[in-house]
């Protein structure tokens, strides 16, 4: 005897071996021995034997019309057996229940399953209903291979090109389209995004990483709503010197300049002591717009300007930049630090915070003047050059804070790293090096440092809660490492060497000196300051900020990484020097890419290492390379490392940190230079 019964959801015939009351011992056409319950047993018969039942009740389930056979069901519930003997006409031998047991059980629109056996039909409003989702259902699998097949031929469907964003950066993998996207991308054996490239939906790499950017930090896109004005203030008294600024070629944003006079001023035991009057002048929107208005609203929301190769993505509208922008030939509204020094120490009298409005006398340029302003040029007395006294002066005084930090810190700043401009015209690039510690850039970032810790040191001395700049010396596991992260609260910043470090010098294109800003106002206004120590508002800005911050930052190393990529393809470059950073990562020596080479042997730093170039991956962002040739090995020293790397930053700092004294938040009160350190480029996003 044979017997037809359900384990694990399918049907299965065997052989009956042995039979009790409650079970039987059967042996399926596999040879595999089961005990089977008597309760889920469905047919007992004799022939066919057991292994040829399902194959044949299978083909004749195949030619089974599953709507007439709801037609001629009760519309009760019923044992398949006993609608057999109608559908048949007759009792149905094991082949044709057997097979009508399939065609029920595999036609679940039509039949509701009741138990092992029995079923009933499907009300007919609801059999409409379902019937009719089938039928979608057929149609939008038919829709989809369609769309998979223009894909894979070359084609992008419309529907799939209205929502390429969406489907490579945020897809709903349930849609129809994703899943017609992703078949057709089996099928070419590539990425879903490089399909598209291919396809036409991506106009480049370069459309396909900016618009991933924007797609998460820019949804509802670049441009500003309308807005009202902001007129900056008339009735703000002059500054008595004239200012210049010192920016690269492309800043529209000019946040800070620069002013000197030479002084004279009487001293207790009678006679004059000669100083110096250095201005520290910085844009002043913050005169204008205030917290929560529609301005303010806007800048939130960007918290940065973003800059990227080629292009940027301003935090403020552009007739807001043009209103407080530093720009030659104005009378411009600022918020001014002036520092007074000896004339023969260059050492800090005193300090003094002012709002006036500053005439802006000239715009000068890097591309013009690095390579008339260099150190040989100041150290002499060559003039042929703009403000060639005061940049004399400038320097001398930005050489002295340096060697006051270099003290403190234990080590000299480095100043052997190699810095890129980018610059693109009509799809091209070119990658133009440029040395760190020029004399100019030393200005700019020892008066930003200047002016961001003595103003940290104003907020402090108020009781004013600000955002702060803090690193400390932080364990990590055995290590120890320089944490830095942003905070309401004074504290050190140990790799510049401050006791506190408040970014309030480029208020037009960071969010967090536009606060800090507010903030330094109403301390020199007297008046009630935006934010008060535990302000829920304030804590949600520093912690906004950093994130959005950091993935701007993120952007614009994927852009250059993208512009090397180019550059390497325009010049046709197969074979280039490189250094090892460490282990398998190596830094090319011309363009600031790191390529990773695996199965690289160990070399020490700085080894001279010949790649050929295989392959450039511009949706990756990766170069594919093969070491050709290990030169000799070249000492180089951490000092002369870059700060690229994770890794090498924590080494570095750990280093840093051994040396450094421990800081207080405490403003100074005899000399503020004791509490200047390194300089630290201004801003980090800025090209």
């Amino acid at each position: 005897m044979n017997i037809l019964f359900e384990e694990d959801g399918s049907f299965k015939a065997g052989t009956v071996l042995s039979q009790t009351d409650t079970s039987y011992q059967a042996e399926l056409a596999t040879g595999r021995r089961v005990k089977v319950k008597a309760n889920a047993v469905l047919l007992q018969f004799k022939e066919p034997a057991a292994a040829s039942l399902l194959p044949q009740a299978e083909a004749l389930a195949q030619e089974m019309d599953a709507g007439f056979l709801w037609e001629c069901a009760p519309q009760e519930e019923f044992n398949f057996q006993a609608l057999g003997a109608e559908y048949f006409g007759h009792a149905p031998n094991a082949v044709e229940a057997a097979a009508l047991l399939l065609k029920l059980h595999g036609a679940p629109v039509y039949f509701h399953r009741k138990g092992k056996g029995h079923y009933r039909p499907a009300p007919p409003d609801i059999l409409q209903a379902a019937l009719a989702a089938l039928e979608r259902r057929q149609r939008e699998a038919e829709q989809q291979a369609e769309w998979t097949q223009q894909l894979v031929t070359g084609t992008v469907p419309p529907e799939i090109a209205a929502a390429t964003d969406a489907l490579l950066f945020k897809p709903d993998k349930n849609s129809k389209t994703f899943k017609a996207l992703e078949a057709a991308a089996q099928q070419s054996h590539q990425s879903p995004a490089k399909l598209l490239l291919k396809v036409g939906a991506l106009r480049s790499a370069h459309d396909y990483h900016t618009r991933k950017f924007l797609f998460a930090c820019f949804p509802r896109g670049t441009q500003f709503p309308a807005l009202p004005e902001a007129p900056a203030p008339e009735d703000l008294p002059r500054a008595a010197a004239p200012a210049f600024s010192i920016d690269d070629e492309s800043t529209t944003e000019i946040d800070d300049a620069f002013s000197v006079q030479w002084l004279d001023q009487d001293t207790e035991k009678g006679g004059a002591e000669k100083t110096i009057r250095i201005g520290i002048h910085i844009a002043a929107p913050g005169l204008s717009i205030r917290p929560g208005d529609a301005i303010d609203q806007v800048a939130r929301q960007r918290l940065s300007t973003v800059y990227m190769p080629g292009d940027k993505i301003t935090m403020l509208p552009d007739d807001t930049i043009a209103q407080f922008t530093l720009s030659a030939g104005r009378a411009c509204p600022a918020l001014s630090l002036y520092v007074e020094i000896g004339a023969d120490d260059l050492a800090i009298r005193s300090t003094e915070t002012r709002i006036e409005r500053v005439e802006i006398a000239a715009n000068l340029r890097h591309n013009d003047l690095d390579a008339v302003v260099t150190e040989a040029a100041l150290q002499g007395e060559a003039n042929g050059f703009p403000y060639a006294r005061e940049l004399r002066l400038l320097w001398q005084f930005a050489k002295t804070l340096t060697q006051q930090r270099e003290q403190v810190r234990g080590k000299p700043e480095r100043h052997a790293r190699t810095d890129y401009n980018f610059s693109i015209q009509d799809g091209r690039v070119d990658i133009v090096p440029r040395q760190r510690g020029a004399p100019l850039d030393t200005i700019v970032s020892e008066l930003m440092i200047l002016a961001n810790s003595t103003w940290g040191a104003l907020l402090a001395q108020h009781n004013v809660p600000g955002m702060y700049r803090v690193q400390t010396l932080m364990k990590q596991g055995f290590a120890r490492i320089l944490s830095t992260r942003m905070t309401t609260k004074p504290g050190p910043h140990m790799g510049l060497g401050v006791a506190q470090y408040a970014w309030s010098t480029s208020p037009l294109r960071r969010y967090a000196d536009l606060v800090n800003q507010w903030q330094i106002l109403a301390c020199v206004q007297g008046s009630t300051t935006p934010f008060k120590h535990g302000d829920a508002d304030l804590f949600a800005l520093v912690s906004n900020f950093d994130a959005t911050y950091s993935s701007y930052a993120e952007f614009q190393q994927q852009m250059e990484n993208y512009w090397c990529l180019q550059w390497l393809k325009q010049n046709a470059v197969k074979t280039a020097h490189a250094h090892v950073v460490r282990e398998e990562i190596l830094r090319l020596a011309d363009i600031p890419l790191i390529v990773r080479l695996p199965g690289l042997a160990v070399h020490p730093r700085g080894t001279e290492v010949i790649v050929d170039l295989l392959e450039l991956d511009e949706m990756e962002l990766v170069v594919h390379a093969r070491c050709k040739e290990v030169l000799t090995a070249v000492a180089v020293s951490v000092d002369e490392e870059e700060e690229g790397e994770e890794e090498e930053e924590e080494e570095e700092g750990e280093e840093e940190a051994m040396n450094m004294p421990e800081l207080t938040t405490e403003p100074p009160e005899e000399s503020p230079a004791e509490s200047i350190k390194l300089a630290e480029p201004e801003p980090p996003l800025a090209p």
